[in-house]
């Protein structure tokens, strides 16, 4: 790959970012009916963008950005899930062709941990195959209506996460049983989903391009010990590999079919839906990586039900790595050499090209004398493009890089005491304020960055 092609951009999700979550048409997202804690900033104002996109749009365009990947609110462009709202669409056409004219290519989510409300309610959210339908009839609206000008698509952000967190997809269970069948069975429901949306861009616009993005998770054995090492390696199948196999391959890896199977929590899948599924394959690959695991095989008294489903396994248990240097918000540790291997890996199984989608270190940050000085911000941004620098010398398709993120965004469980973003936003999870943009010292640092290319 040429290193002068390589994209510079930043990230975003339209519900932790936009705010304004009903106006113009806008519809309930299933984001905006949790039950946040008291004391912790809602999606109702976010960091405002919806009223301060120019500004931001702007705030790219001075810091070198050629790249801006970020995502649709399904119920602001489809409030009740099937009727278009037109003022939904216009307000990302005007951020397309602000885009566009800065020299910046939009880079869309279509699902990014948001979905109308309604389609829950009315239809069962995921767990109904009507919902595979709304989404598909979503993404050839948003294809039709930015064909010429987005050239780039995102099907689905995290999926593993998506399918988890009940929060996020609206769906409730009510026993530990139900909610494990139920997220295999989301799941399975979002790639027949995304498959659809390949072959419905493809139809309209044969050489745009399109993948999926996923939160990589590299494992590293608690020890020598052949039980560890079996465990890392069924802790990063079952995290990373069964939905990646199943989006560019049309299957789950064996091990993965054997472990759901064996406990009843493997979708069925009709021959249709199996043809579908290996019908086509994604373009690209799109790598959210902030933190390695490390696990060793479980112990006889391990408990895991107060981790998050996704970690609720027979197979592994998580552990501490004292190699790894620990924060606040990242006590699983800090490790550039985490995104390295995860380049290798997925490349070599895959043969696809790769973008950082996400990338980036959570902090408290404080204002001091009206500034953010976040040194250690720096430091972490710094350490893993040198790690994606020497991936792409040694010939690996990594063609672009977003940190996490642009500005600081509504955490999708934290509110505004857990910031990532390049620019602060002027808000704590009490009181709103103006909601001002205050460039953090990684924003300066990143824009001279990207002046020295890869």
């Amino acid at each position: 790959m040429n290193k002068n092609q390589f994209l510079w951009g930043a990230s975003t999700s339209a519900f932790q970012a936009e705010g304004a979550y009903l106006e113009d048409g806008k519809g309930l997202g299933t984001v905006d009916v949790r039950v946040v804690p008291e004391g912790i900033a809602d999606t109702k104002i976010a960091s405002d963008h919806y009223h301060h996109f120019e500004e931001d749009l702007l705030a790219m365009k001075e810091l070198g950005l050629n790249v801006y990947r970020f995502s649709f609110s399904w119920s602001r462009i489809m409030p009740d899930g099937h009727t278009v709202n037109e003022k939904g669409l216009a307000f990302y056409d005007k951020i397309i062709d602000r885009c566009l004219e800065y020299g910046i290519e939009p880079l869309p989510t279509l699902y990014h941990f948001e979905m109308p409300q309604a389609l829950v309610d009315k239809e069962g959210g995921w767990l109904s195959k009507s919902t595979i339908e709304a989404y598909a009839s979503y993404a050839k609206t948003c294809f039709e209506q930015f064909k010429g000008k987005v050239k780039t698509w995102v099907t689905i952000n995290e999926q593993l996460i998506a399918s988890a967190a009940s929060d996020l997809h609206g769906i409730h269970a009510q026993s530990e049983e139900e909610s494990m069948k139920n997220m295999y069975q989301i799941s399975f429901n979002m790639s027949i989903a995304e498959k659809k949306a390949m072959q419905i861009l493809k139809q309209i616009d044969p050489e745009s391009k399109i993948g999926p993005v996923c939160s990589i998770q590299i494992v590293y054995p608690n020890s020598c010990d052949p039980k560890d090492i079996c465990a890392s390696y069924d802790a990063e199948e079952m995290m990373m590999y069964s939905l990646l196999d199943m989006s560019v391959f049309g299957h789950y890896p064996k091990r993965y079919t054997s472990y759901l199977k064996a406990r009843g929590w493997l979708p069925s899948v009709s021959k249709e839906e199996e043809n579908l599924l290996k019908s086509i394959r994604p373009d690209f690959i799109g790598i959210n990586y902030y933190f390695p695991l490390t696990v060793k095989a479980p112990g006889k008294d391990h408990d895991f039900s107060k981790l998050p489903p996704f970690w609720r396994s027979t197979l592994f248990e998580v552990t501490d790595n004292p190699y790894l240097e620990k924060s606040e918000w990242m006590p699983n540790g800090m490790d550039p050499m985490g995104l390295y291997l995860g380049i290798r890996k997925l490349y070599d199984r895959y043969r696809l090209p790769l973008i950082i989608t996400e990338n980036g270190m959570a902090y408290s940050d404080r204002l001091e004398d009206g500034k953010i000085h976040d040194s250690y911000r720096i430091d972490y941004l710094d350490a893993h493009i040198q790690k994606i620098k020497q991936a792409v010398e040694e010939g690996y398709p990594v063609f672009g890089y977003c940190p996490w993120s642009l500005i600081d965004l509504v955490s999708s469980h934290q509110g505004f005491g857990k910031r990532y973003g390049l620019i602060y936003v002027d808000r704590t999870d009490t009181d709103e304020k103006e909601c001002a943009r205050i460039p953090k010292d990684s924003y300066y640092w990143y824009r001279e960055r990207i002046k020295k290319g890869l």
